[in-house]
């Protein structure tokens, strides 16, 4: 099959029959907060010695040794094998199953035929059954693998969200062949974690050693083990190539490496060079499927806090300001006077919110949270979810070229996505290459907006800022425009350039346009 740009798939493999499958996802490929959880006591493990040049060879580059590292925690890392049922193709009509997506074993569930050929309206023997109902088949079992870690001594596993989720049954597999059945005590699909516990008689379990990811540094060496096309038990090694991705629900600061992550590596641990787990695998970035060099790991830090309210709630619960927000680049950063491009952007804030109550605005740039600066807007959801609802925090936000300080209260964040936005004459825009015209009362009502000017054409400045026919201006460098005569007054103010806010569907943006 040929794959169209990057796709997403969970990295678990699963088997059907005697092969192993990886199930089709996305854009990425899925391998795989408020109270720290506390680290099993372990023994420290030296550091990984380094491989010396022969004698009378020329220097050369010597690479660690994780051997010691695989003999010490290899034993505490598992194999997790799933059972998920899965409605097959049969249905009536050839009607095709859904994917349903988080479950890591679901071996493709979105790859059933179109129909059972034998049974369908369009069979040869559809004649004589015209009139009977026809039923589908019970929903067929798929078996899946992925990974995990013992995190404590009596049998509480850490792994991926995606393997376990919605599984019926869970057995969890020791390097030593012995078997068990878990129990999921809880699944969180937002930062793909999930804790599992089994009965093991000894309680006295191998675990793995806790780290701090917020101490990784870029171009640090790592390693992974796990179970990748449910090769038990396989380490593999390579270097940080970047800390703080944000992929999917933006809550996750995800570790970049180069360390090879294939399906069935989801919910394995990643180990920094003390012998630490510093991150969870469980995405990687591929056009065919399998290892392209650009890995992502689930940093430790997050997946503690996340397991701790898992283990004593079986929930998890997240901050929430109330605000849509978007990176501020150096065109944004002019527009508003900002010395240099950081911080986020307020492109909307929900109604009724925390963040309108305090009386965040849009146009607003938040530059901290609690005093620290923030560098990229990608911090600020990261930060906000990991805080607990109820807590109030204190934002430094730039308006009107000059910044001041707000405190809001945080609401908690609903399971289901919140909508972030509520959303004559001909008239140019002169220097901008835009035809507007004012939004009619039908208009304004159907958008939700007050004021605001049409795009019936885009040219120019305007066209390669991205603004496209069919865009409503909201407003110019903070203001609102009712009009063309408002607009051109923006530009006429602004120097070099200007940040107009526009609404596109439901979603609003400020879009940096140069003026000519």
């Amino acid at each position: 099959m040929n794959l169209p740009t990057l796709i997403r798939k969970p990295l678990i493999a699963a088997a059907l029959g005697a092969s192993l499958i990886a199930v089709p996802f996305g854009t990425f490929y899925v391998a795989g907060t408020a109270h720290a959880l506390a680290a099993p006591p372990a023994a420290a493990v030296t550091a990984p010695a380094t491989q010396t040049p022969a004698s009378g060879t020329p220097s050369a580059v010597m690479l660690p040794d994780f051997s010691s590292m695989v003999q010490k925690y290899g034993p505490a890392v598992v194999n997790i094998q799933v059972v998920t049922k899965v409605a097959t193709g049969f249905n009536r009509g050839g009607d095709q199953d859904e994917d349903n997506g988080d479950n890591g074993g679901n071996g493709g569930n979105g790859d059933n035929g179109p129909g059972n050929p034998f049974f369908g309206p369009n069979s040869p023997f559809a004649p004589f059954f015209r009139g009977a109902p026809f039923q589908s088949p019970a929903p067929q079992p798929v078996h899946g693998e992925g990974s995990g870690f013992i995190i404590r001594p009596d049998g509480v596993i850490m792994t991926n969200a995606h393997v376990v989720n919605g599984a019926s049954e869970v057995t969890v597999r020791m390097t030593d062949r012995r078997e068990y059945t878990a129990k999921v005590i809880g699944v969180d699909t937002k930062s793909d974690i999930a804790i599992i516990k089994i009965n093991a008689k000894d309680k006295d379990l191998p675990t793995v050693k806790v780290g701090d990811s917020r101490a990784l540094k870029v171009g640090e060496w790592v390693l992974a083990i796990g179970a990748p096309f449910g090769f038990e038990n396989s380490a593999t090694a390579g270097i940080v190539s970047a800390k703080g991705r944000t992929l999917d629900s933006g809550y996750v600061p995800f570790i970049q490496t180069d360390v090879p992550i294939n399906p069935g590596n989801s919910g394995g641990p990643l180990f920094n060079m003390r012998g630490e787990v510093v991150g969870i695998n469980s995405q990687i970035y591929s056009r065919s499927g399998g290892y392209m060099g650009v890995s992502f790991s689930i940093p430790i830090d997050v997946a503690m806090q996340v397991g701790q309210q898992l283990q004593t709630t079986g929930h998890v619960t997240r901050g929430k300001l109330g605000v849509v927000i978007q990176n501020v680049s150096q065109g944004l950063a002019d527009s508003f006077g900002l010395p240099q491009p950081e911080g986020a952007l307020v492109s909307s804030v929900e109604k009724g919110g925390p963040a309108e109550h305090a009386g965040v605005q849009a146009g607003d740039v938040i530059l901290k949270l609690n005093g620290q600066p923030l560098k990229d807007s990608t911090e600020l959801p990261v930060q906000i979810a990991s805080i607990a609802p109820g807590t109030a925090v204190e934002l430094e936000v730039w308006r009107n070229h000059e910044s001041r300080t707000i405190s809001v209260k945080l609401g908690a964040m609903e399971d289901k996505r919140t909508a972030s936005a509520d959303a004559g004459d001909h008239n140019d825009g002169g220097k901008l290459g835009l035809a507007v015209r004012p939004l009619s009362p039908q208009e304004q009502q159907q958008t939700n907006v007050k004021g605001g000017l049409f795009v019936e054409r885009a040219s120019g400045p305007a066209a390669e800022a991205g603004i496209q026919t069919g865009d409503v201006v909201l407003a110019a460098n903070g203001s609102p425009v009712n009009n063309a005569a408002d607009l051109r007054g923006a530009v006429e103010k602004s120097k070099g350039h200007i940040a107009l806010l526009i609404q596109r569907g439901e979603a609003r943006l400020f879009v940096p346009v140069r003026v000519g």
